[in-house]
This record gives C-alpha cells, sequence and structure tokens, in this order.
C-alpha cells in the first residue's frame, strides 16, 4: 500500500493593493424648466372668425427640485473619498440635468409640432381629425407643468372643433379643461359662454362674460352679449318656475282626486304686509 503525502503549499504573499470604492445617488439636481413658445402662425383659424390659438396670458410656475446627494462608501474613510468621489457627483448631477431638459425640449418640440398639424387640419374644415391630433399633443405630456401653456390651447383648440361640430357640451368640457390650467385665458371664456348659450344655459354665459369683464373691463363684445342673455335668463327662469308649478299641481292632484279634491279647491292669498301666502280652502 502506497500512501501519497499531500506537498505543502507554498504560501505566496501578495501585495496589497490600494482600491478607492466610489458609490453616490445619482441626483437630479436643479431642473431648469423649458420655456414654451408657441407658433403665431399656425394657430390661426380662418373658420367663422374663430382663432384658436392665440395666447395672450400665459403663467406657469418654475419648478426647481433641489436634491442632496449623500455618499456613504463602505469600509472607505470619508477624508478619502471627499476628494474624489464630487467631481464624480458634480458631473453626473449635470449630465442628468442636461439629459432630462434635452427630453423636455423635445417633448416639447413634438407637441407644438403636433398642435400646427391640427390647426392645418382645422383651416382645411378636417375637424375630426384635427381633434385627434390635438388630443395627442396633450397626451405626450399629460403633467409636465412647462407644457401647461399648449396644453391649455389645445383644449380651447378641441372646444373649438366640438363647436364647429355642433358639440357643445364637448365644448364646454374643453373649455373647463384649458381654464384649469389657465384661469384667466380670454378665448376660453368667450368659446365656453358661446356654447353655454348654444345650450340655453343663460346664467352660465352671463358668468363667463362678467369673468371677461373682469379681466378686460372694455369688452364690448362681452358687454353686448350680457345685455342680450339677461332677458332670456329671466325668460327662462320663469319657465322653469312655471313648469315646476305645473308639476306640483299634477301630484297634488293624484293625491287629493282619492278624496274627491283638487289643488283647485285651494286658494292662495297673498299678505301685502308680509308677502307670505295663506291657503283657503273652497268647494
Amino acid at each position: 500500500m502506497v500512501v501519497i503525502e499531500p506537498v505543502p503549499s507554498t504560501d505566496i504573499q501578495s501585495k496589497p493593493t490600494k482600491s478607492t470604492v466610489t458609490g453616490a445617488d445619482s441626483g437630479n439636481g436643479n431642473k431648469p424648466n423649458a420655456d414654451v413658445s408657441s407658433s403665431g402662425d399656425g394657430d390661426k383659424s380662418t373658420a367663422a372668425g374663430y382663432a384658436s390659438d392665440g395666447y395672450e396670458t400665459a403663467s406657469e410656475t418654475e419648478v426647481v427640485d433641489d436634491e442632496t446627494v449623500s455618499d456613504k462608501p463602505h469600509a472607505v474613510e470619508s477624508e478619502s473619498i471627499s476628494d474624489e468621489v464630487a467631481p464624480v457627483i458634480k458631473d453626473q448631477t449635470y449630465e442628468d440635468a442636461l439629459n432630462d431638459e434635452e427630453l423636455k425640449q423635445k417633448i416639447l418640440t413634438q407637441m407644438n409640432e403636433a398642435k400646427v398639424e391640427g390647426n392645418k387640419l382645422f383651416g382645411d374644415g378636417l375637424y375630426e381629425e384635427a381633434l385627434l391630433k390635438y388630443d395627442y399633443a396633450i397626451q405626450l405630456a399629460p403633467e409636465m407643468p412647462s407644457s401647461s401653456e399648449i396644453r391649455s390651447i389645445c383644449h380651447n383648440n378641441r372646444a373649438t372643433c366640438f363647436f364647429k361640430l355642433g358639440k357643445y357640451e364637448d365644448t364646454v368640457k374643453e373649455c373647463t379643461k384649458a381654464l384649469e390650467l389657465n384661469p384667466s385665458y380670454m378665448k376660453a371664456l368667450i368659446r365656453r359662454g358661446e356654447a353655454h348659450e348654444k345650450l340655453e344655459n343663460y346664467d352660465e354665459a352671463i358668468t363667463d362674460m362678467k369673468k371677461i369683464l373682469e379681466l378686460d373691463p372694455s369688452n364690448h363684445q362681452s358687454k353686448r352679449a350680457i345685455f342680450r342673455l339677461e332677458p332670456l335668463a329671466i325668460e327662462k327662469r320663469e319657465k322653469m318656475k312655471e313648469e315646476m308649478i305645473g308639476k306640483l299641481k299634477d301630484m297634488g292632484n293624484s293625491i287629493l282626486g282619492r278624496f274627491g279634491m283638487s289643488v283647485d279647491n285651494f286658494k292662495a292669498v297673498k299678505d301685502p304686509n308680509t308677502g307670505s301666502y295663506s291657503l283657503s280652502f273652497q268647494r
């Protein structure tokens, strides 16, 4: 029997190498907002005198994201990492901010291009196709603050398309969305007021016209609209009152008829001093 003994291994001592661990959470840093510039030549509609792109007042809130980058690498002294990691963090933050800004600008450019295409389709009377283009522009950046101006314009342009198609309820909805993004959007207020008038919502139309006068006291169009709409609003309120009384009378007759009576057996007498009414029963 042969026994083979293992050969003892020779210890080779390797020289220690100096390594530095660099680990950092990438932060976005301060990200400047993209400036929105809507095209002036593509936003004017020639159909029925409606301008579908002008945006006189645009208010955007500047958003600045402040993030603090905390670097805590393992097994490395803070003194040795501060000088080596800081430039890396700074470069990464700048690169991220630059890439984010480029992405925003690209999205805004695509939105504006879609809006311009929609304006061309609107000018050709292709309202359904224009609606799709405006909606596409809105969906590109539904939550990006810097896109609020273009989104507001597109909502108003969609409202104009619906108005042309005779879909006045949809017109009101789109104008309301535009005004949520910019409460002082004059064209959206005018368009919604016109749609309310078509729907015979005269009180709502008057409210929009008065809002326009608050923004522009010299707006003669709104003054004329209010003067025209107020008698219609009064007439509608009286008509609704009569309809309501008629329904109550029918309901009363259906109940009193079981007892051989009707509401005609009751007479309302107004007290000239208090203005209140009292009921008297008559056979």
